[in-house]
């Protein structure tokens, strides 16, 4: 019984030895990359990711043309408005709508250079984290390390823009009211700052698309890192 105990533990072990050497050797044949490539290549795929972010939500139409990130009015209120259309006041509201997307598109571009200091910045941790977080990992990181200074440099850009919409003080009047009762969330009875937190939202979405677009097609870039890293793990 020990001898094939013994045995047993021996093909074991050498089953391991050949995972473990089949694994190196699948490492080295991916190009041989070391910390300071492959740190080059996620830092160069999240830069140009958040470029391209910046770049397409900071046009017009940016946010307010884009289903997956054009800001509605919030909850209650954007029900509201469909009977408030009723009443004539369809013209107001699709103002209303469109200036804080509007605000959105103007308020992105300021947010350029945080976002490329950002990634300059990562530090080891952080690469481990996006690589092994899953599929929002880029989102959260960008969110952590930015979300904070980015709102308050987006909320000026915001206010100035929803201003020259009369609508929203009296939105602003009207949703605390109903933040009152519970029908509108108590940061979004602001709408200079439901905007801000709206914008950021999108913002980190289509940074991590964009960054999975490099991902699966890194030699569409141009970037020699690019496709050394992420081509060879093809």
């Amino acid at each position: 019984m020990q001898r094939r105990n013994f045995n047993q533990a021996g093909i074991s072990a050498l089953g391991i030895l050949i995972l473990a050497t089949h694994q190196q050797a699948r490492a080295l044949s991916l190009g041989d990359l070391t910390n300071a490539e492959a740190s080059s290549g996620l830092k160069a795929a999240l830069e140009k990711g958040a470029l391209a972010a910046v770049a397409l939500l900071g046009k017009t139409d940016g946010f307010l043309g884009n289903p997956k990130v054009r800001i509605p009015l919030p909850g209650y209120l954007e029900e509201a408005s469909k009977f408030l259309r009723n009443f004539g006041q369809g013209k107001r509201i699709d103002e209303l709508v469109t200036a804080i997307n509007r605000a959105a598109e103007a308020a992105v571009p300021m947010g350029k250079d945080l976002l490329v200091s950002a990634v300059r910045s990562m530090n080891v941790n952080d690469a481990k984290n996006i690589l092994q977080g899953g599929e929002t990992s880029v989102t959260t990181f960008f969110a952590e390390k930015t979300r904070e200074p980015l709102a308050v440099r987006f909320l000026p850009v915001v206010t100035q823009a929803t201003a020259k919409v009369g609508l929203a003080n009296k939105y602003n009047e009207f949703a605390g009211k109903a933040a009152g009762f519970g029908l509108v969330k108590k940061e979004d009875a602001n709408i200079q700052q439901y905007v801000t937190g709206k914008s950021l939202d999108g913002l980190y979405l289509i940074i991590g698309e964009e960054e999975k677009k490099i991902r699966q097609d890194p030699i569409g870039t141009g970037s020699a890192i690019l496709k050394r890293v992420f081509g060879s793990m093809k």
